[in-house]
């Protein structure tokens, strides 16, 4: 196992995009060559890498950016005050019926798998599956990817819970994980899966329980390479025969808890804090670059893809979702070789024909999944006026099954 290297993973990130500026632009290259065409729409770009994370940014292949700053996120509205989140049963929220009358919206209490969510801001907003808000008396994390419009009656925010065995208040509302911008985070891609896929809690729980676990083992002193050892994680506790030797587990089943404890923070986010500058200007390079997104390989195994409409929205997002990829990389694997160019191009390029479920709100937002080729496609389109576009784009190779022939 290769600690030594997924040590500083966010931090090896920003600096070898800081590399890459000194070195030169990054130069768009497609599966069948610089400029052409793809079957997907989008290009990549010579890969980050960083240990064993391997970042692929993505550009669009007809070189369009779209409007991005109509759209509040998540954390926005949260650290601003207009967005609310609160408890099922905390909320008397009020809806308009047909006739415009006003009625009380009743709730039989709290719920674990449904939060109450009010965007009082004049911008609609976006959230994305995996998104964390903690406090009321579980953490949570978004079930899917959705937009609600601005101004809109309080809705039923569909939510998993990431802490099992929790049900006693910690605050009436809900806040963002990460004390601050640079600290902000959501859920890694194996407990995304969970929530996208097989939109079952107990799933989610089980995923949460093997995150936090992978963490204590990969904070843990090492000792002698035959020991076994019981690693504690909240309830439940996971075996390990590896050399590290876990002297005592995180002691929560909190999975924003776990990821904001001092030793894994040291593991993922140790001198991020010198490199703000470095962040800074790869940011820039990446909007002069016009990049909307990345495809993510751990251990040379491409699994995820994350596509915006704009490259403001893959900086807005950036933070969080480099730190989900990293957290990814604490866990143990088996190595796949190197990704390449064409690996990743490959994987954005898997054809779409399968089994598709749409779902979404009548002329606010889509979201379509489409199984196909050992891979779940998910896009959100916005359906408000002046859109009509893919918002947010994501690609996961489906655990478990065999990769994509092409």
């Amino acid at each position: 196992m290769q600690r030594a290297r997924t040590i500083r993973l966010t931090a090896g990130i920003v600096a070898m995009m800081a590399v890459v500026l000194v070195a030169g632009r990054w130069e768009p290259v497609a599966a069948g060559g610089p400029g052409s065409a793809t079957g997907s729409g989008y290009r990549v770009l010579k890969p980050i890498e960083s240990g064993d994370l391997t970042l692929f940014p993505v550009v669009r292949d007809d070189g369009k950016s779209l409007p991005a700053d109509q759209f509040l996120t998540l954390d926005e509205g949260l650290k601003s005050g207009e967005v609310e989140v609160t408890e099922a049963g905390k909320v008397q929220g009020l809806v308009r019926s047909r006739g415009g009358s006003v009625a009380p919206r009743r709730y039989e209490g709290d719920q674990v798998n449904t939060l109450v969510l009010v965007n009082n801001s004049k911008r609609p907003l976006l959230l994305l599956a995996g998104e964390i808000v903690t406090g009321g008396k579980q953490d949570r994390i978004i079930a899917k990817d959705r937009i609600v419009p601005a101004g809109a009656d309080p809705i039923d925010l569909s939510v998993f819970c990431i802490e099992h065995g929790r049900w006693t208040e910690s605050s009436a509302k809900f806040g963002t994980a990460g004390k601050a911008a640079s600290e902000s985070f959501m859920v890694q891609p194996a407990v995304r899966q969970q929530a996208m896929v097989a939109k079952d809690q107990q799933q989610v729980w089980d995923s949460v329980h093997g995150a936090i676990g992978s963490m204590a083992k990969a904070t843990a002193p090492m000792a002698s390479a035959n020991s076994t050892v019981t690693v504690t994680a909240g309830a439940g506790s996971i075996e390990s025969s590896s050399g590290d030797v876990v002297a005592r587990g995180l002691g929560t089943t909190s999975y924003a808890k776990a990821m904001q404890s001092a030793a894994v923070s040291a593991k993922v986010d140790q001198e991020t804090a010198g490199l703000v500058q470095s962040r800074e200007q790869a940011l820039a390079t990446l909007r002069q670059e016009h990049a909307v997104g990345v495809v993510v390989a751990v251990r040379g195994e491409v699994i995820w893809a994350d596509i915006f409409s704009d490259p403001e929205l893959l900086a807005r997002y950036w933070t969080k979702l480099v730190r989900s990829y990293a957290a990814e990389g604490l866990s143990g694997g088996t190595a796949h070789g190197t990704a390449s160019v064409a690996d990743a191009q490959r994987f954005l390029d898997t054809p779409t024909h399968g089994t598709e479920d749409s779902q979404g709100e009548v002329g606010v937002y889509r979201c379509r999944e489409v199984k196909a080729g050992g891979t779940d496609l998910f896009t959100l389109e916005a359906l408000l006026p002046g859109t009509g576009y893919d918002v947010h784009i994501s690609r996961l190779k489906l655990r478990g099954q065999p990769q994509p022939v092409y």
